[in-house]
């Protein structure tokens, strides 16, 4: 049986790097279950990979994507009661292909209610927000975001306003972001309006920034001591670059290393809390894309205000 998967055998641009390749499909390895994916998120943390921002940790080849959900086809005697059920099969490799393998203590079984098009988006931006304000809690402080259009910043200014913070202010790229932003009580910025962004930087207690690259290094230069720089994207593909040792400090977030000690047990309880959310603020309306365009679901992935695309896997 042939398994088709969306591979990187070197690093570069995503649309070149990729390749859909129809892999054999090997034995179902002892112990693991077997998951047939659903459907898939394209998100900045899938494509930067690909580039070789992160070289020194990625083996290749690789197959791409952080998440998603998928249906439990087959399963072990004593992980039965999972088959027929829809996971997120994480911890587990690339998920975007049309099988893998998962170790059964970390898929985490979606509730009944929570419709595929959420649960595919249940990990990486819900379990980041809540990992960033858990570490630097905002209660009393002035929060500043950037990439405020995207999901997770979105949910970190929810997050943050429900903690306390005493203001919120986010940068958005794309004109049709600032309506949603001012109805969720965030005042927006113009990524264009630098002036704007520094003065704001120097007012700010705690900035997340989602970037990286010259908005990131000139929010960092001017953020003022005792204040927090938390860098937990890198959207521009480029560094945070400050030509002086910054007065604020400088923080670096990676989910996965933010992760490492966590048991089963506290991996899928963090989960229940992430349900909730979603049912509570579900992620915007997404776009789907078969596999074989997945061209196309890159490309779109780029464009700004545009759907969030997910691959359909079945």
């Amino acid at each position: 049986m042939r398994n088709p998967a969306l591979i990187y055998r070197r690093f570069g641009p995503p649309g070149d790097a990729l390749r859909l390749e129809p892999l054999d499909l090997p034995p179902q390895p002892d112990g693991r279950i077997r998951v047939a994916m659903l459907l898939a998120p394209v998100n900045p943390s899938d494509l930067i990979p690909v580039t070789g921002a992160y070289a020194h940790r990625i083996t290749l080849p690789q197959i791409a994507g952080y998440e998603g959900v998928g249906r439990v086809i087959a399963a072990p005697p004593e992980h039965e009661y999972l088959r027929g059920r829809r996971v997120l099969p994480l911890r587990s490799g690339g998920t975007w292909r049309r099988v893998l393998d998962c170790a059964p203590d970390w898929a985490v079984p979606v509730p009944d209610d929570i419709p595929d098009e959420d649960a595919a988006r249940a990990y990486i931006n819900p379990m980041a927000a809540a990992h960033l304000l858990a570490r630097w809690p905002v209660s009393g402080r002035r929060v500043l975001l950037s990439g405020a259009g995207a999901h997770c910043a979105s949910l970190l200014a929810r997050g943050a306003l429900r903690q306390g913070a005493v203001s919120v202010q986010g940068i958005y790229r794309s004109p049709s972001r600032r309506a949603a932003l001012l109805a969720q009580g965030v005042e927006p910025l113009a990524m264009d309006d630098l002036p704007a962004i520094r003065e704001a930087a120097r007012q700010a207690d705690v900035t997340f920034d989602a970037l990286g690259g010259p908005v990131a290094t000139a929010i960092l230069e001017a953020m003022r001591p005792g204040s927090d720089f938390v860098g937990y994207g890198l959207l521009t593909g480029l560094p945070v670059g400050p030509k002086s040792p910054p007065r604020a400090g400088y923080h670096r977030f990676h989910l996965r290393e933010s992760q490492a000690a966590l048991t089963p047990r506290d991996w899928q309880k963090a989960f229940a809390a992430i349900w909730d959310d979603l049912r509570e603020s579900p992620p915007p309306e997404g776009r789907r894309f078969a596999l074989s365009d997945w061209r196309a679901a890159l490309h779109s992935a780029g464009e700004p205000g545009a759907p969030k695309p997910l691959l359909d896997l079945t």
